[in-house]
């Protein structure tokens, strides 16, 4: 399966980023915790390789502690100041505000020396879709300011909204880049729901997950599920999860696509425990 995902109205969307950038002080940008790597858009860096940095690893709480704390490490040292949060029970929030001082002291010190006093931190928010990025503006603001959805791609406009005296934000629809060149970035990204299920393959993905799990977390499927620990294949493990649930045509056929919806929405809401799909340290792959 060939992964890519760019609708049109992204094109637009960021040729508007290229000139805001223009206008802020600071980048924030929102990975998914689960795979920090994958969900970061590459052309944000050249983009805004002038700009303050701040990196919010959402979802956190979702994702491996263990793999929390490294991807922290690996983003400070490449300068970026960093945060563990969950945008929609705004754990960590309290902390950014410290933070986006912190990332544009020298702004705020050069300012503080031409006589300009109390000018707003202007800043941007970033990210891929579905990465939370008006969820953790609702929160952040304290009211529901940017339109929230599940579905990728929601946010379609542009919109200034002070917060207080000292930061202003702009929310930008996420862009993805239009092609794929690892896959393996594209299934990271199509498991954790930043693409459009209508469009892929959830059985083909439901078994790389599977292959994955097996490798890196292999007591979560016996734990959840009751299948078998060992090297059984990914699919009869998938057949297994149908019968574990239910999952069953007429005849007693495992229903591998209810099977691969049920396992996919697991893993995405967290009931299979707090996993992280890659890690720095091995470059791409957990």
């Amino acid at each position: 399966m060939v992964y890519q995902w760019y609708p049109g109205h992204m094109t637009k969307a960021r040729r508007a980023m290229q000139e805001d950038i223009k206008l802020i002080d600071l980048i924030i940008e929102l990975v998914d915790a689960r795979c920090p790597m994958s969900s970061r858009n590459p052309d944000i860096d050249e983009m805004g390789k002038n700009k303050a940095r701040l990196i919010l690893l959402n979802k956190s709480d979702l994702a491996d502690p263990a793999a929390n704390k490294a991807w922290c490490a690996y983003f400070e040292g490449l300068g970026f100041s960093v945060l563990e949060i969950n945008a929609r029970s705004g754990a960590g929030l309290k902390a950014i505000q410290g933070k986006v001082a912190e990332a544009c002291k020298e702004k705020i010190e050069r300012d503080r020396r031409r006589g300009i006093l109390n000018r707003p931190v202007r800043a941007m928010v970033a990210g891929i879709p579905n990465v939370g990025k008006s969820t953790f503006i609702n929160s952040f603001a304290g009211r529901a300011c940017a339109k929230t959805g599940n579905k990728p791609g929601v946010t379609k406009g542009k919109q200034w909204i002070r917060l207080n005296k000292s930061l202003e934000l702009l929310d930008t629809p996420g862009i993805l880049w239009p092609k794929f060149e690892d896959q393996a970035v594209g299934e990271r990204l199509a498991l954790i729901g930043s693409m459009n299920d209508e469009i892929l393959n959830r059985e083909e993905m439901c078994l790389s997950l599977i292959g994955f799990l097996q490798e890196h977390y292999p007591k979560v499927l016996a734990e959840r599920y009751q299948t078998e620990d060992g090297a059984a294949s990914a699919l009869s493990v998938l057949e297994a999860v149908c019968q574990s649930r239910q999952c069953l045509k007429k005849g007693g056929e495992p229903d591998f696509a209810r099977g691969a919806a049920l396992l996919l929405d697991d893993f995405r809401s967290g009931r299979l425990g707090r996993l992280t799909l890659e890690r720095p340290q091995e470059g791409k792959q957990a």
